[in-house]
């Protein structure tokens, strides 16, 4: 159910969040959501936090803003993403400081880890002179059991607490995608909500690299753009030597560092990729077994169908019967 961020007492910002209860397997075993929502401040304020037992994401949709994480202060503004263990204690403000006549109000319990509460606010004296620059947020609070090793996996490839995209819409359309799935009927949204926080991580680890970074090495920079092209030509036939020729890198070394960036080999990626969309057309389609086969790149009838049996262990058309 939608909720104000703060009582309605508190004028320092207009909202709206989901406090999201998953189930008991989604707690266990899955990437869950906990709080969802977006806010405009109105008034300036500031928010503090320490031990919770979640993970934050936030897009700076407008207006600016500071936030302080891990002894360093950050300035924040408009298309600035954020992403931060909020185990640790953290601090953002709205853009205008107003400075002594501010109280903290901080939540050290991290008991309730169902309301993270990212935006319990301090309300700054009533100024006559506010700013243009108060900020407006979407974000979201999230975890898993093993979600700090993940962020640990973040901070080890160059993963910055906030970084700036040269597009935020991804992680902007992914957060209204999960406010919707929480506030939907759906009945199996906790598998929804973990596909989408899993593509929220993806996009995360992805994009917050810098190159600038001394720690990160070019040639795993160069992996993103790899990927991206594999995503949007996996229906071509790619071949392992024309790849390392076209991003100037060894195969041997763009074998290996893949697998251990990705998990899985190249050629196994292209394979999923491809049994993944022919899943979607044995569903929502009537194209034949052997249209499909070549409509994602595995032209050869029977080829397609010895692959998609061992990746799923049915056939095409077994597959399709079950819907």
């Amino acid at each position: 159910m939608d909720q104000e961020l703060f009582n309605p007492q508190s004028s320092s910002v207009t909202s709206s969040r989901i406090m999201y209860t998953p189930s008991t397997f989604a707690r266990t075993s899955l990437l869950h959501l906990q709080e969802i929502g977006s806010l405009q401040a109105i008034h300036p304020h500031t928010s503090t936090r320490t031990n919770l037992t979640s993970f934050l994401c936030f897009v700076v949709l407008s207006g600016n803003g500071t936030l302080t994480y891990e002894g360093t202060t950050y300035e924040l503004s408009a298309g600035d993403c954020v992403f931060i263990d909020c185990r640790k204690a953290y601090s953002h403000s709205t853009g205008y400081n107003a400075g002594s006549n501010n109280t903290n109000v901080n939540n050290t319990s991290g008991n309730n880890i169902n309301t993270p509460a990212c935006e319990k606010d301090t309300t700054a004296s009533q100024s006559t002179n506010l700013p243009t620059s108060l900020w407006s947020l979407q974000w979201c609070h999230f975890y898993a059991p093993f979600l700090p090793a993940i962020y640990e996996k973040y901070k080890e490839r160059g993963g910055s607490p906030v970084f700036h995209p040269d597009d935020s819409s991804p992680f902007t359309t992914i957060l209204t995608d999960l406010y919707s799935l929480a506030s939907s009927s759906d009945y199996i949204r906790d598998m929804r909500i973990n596909e989408s926080l899993s593509a929220l991580l993806t996009l995360l680890m992805e994009q917050s690299w810098h190159p600038e970074s001394k720690t990160v090495s070019r040639k795993r920079l160069e992996l993103v753009e790899i990927k991206n092209y594999l995503d949007e030509h996996y229906t071509e036939r790619i071949v392992l030597d024309d790849l390392a020729e076209r991003y100037y890198i060894n195969k041997y070394y763009l074998t290996k560092i893949f697998k251990e960036t990705y998990g899985s080999t190249i050629n196994g990626y292209i394979i999923a990729k491809r049994i993944t969309r022919a899943k979607q057309l044995l569903r929502f389609t009537d194209m034949t077994v052997d249209e499909i086969g070549n409509a994602v790149g595995m032209g050869d009838a029977n080829y397609f169908s010895r692959t998609f049996r061992k990746v799923e262990g049915i056939s095409p058309s077994e597959y399709r019967k079950q819907w």
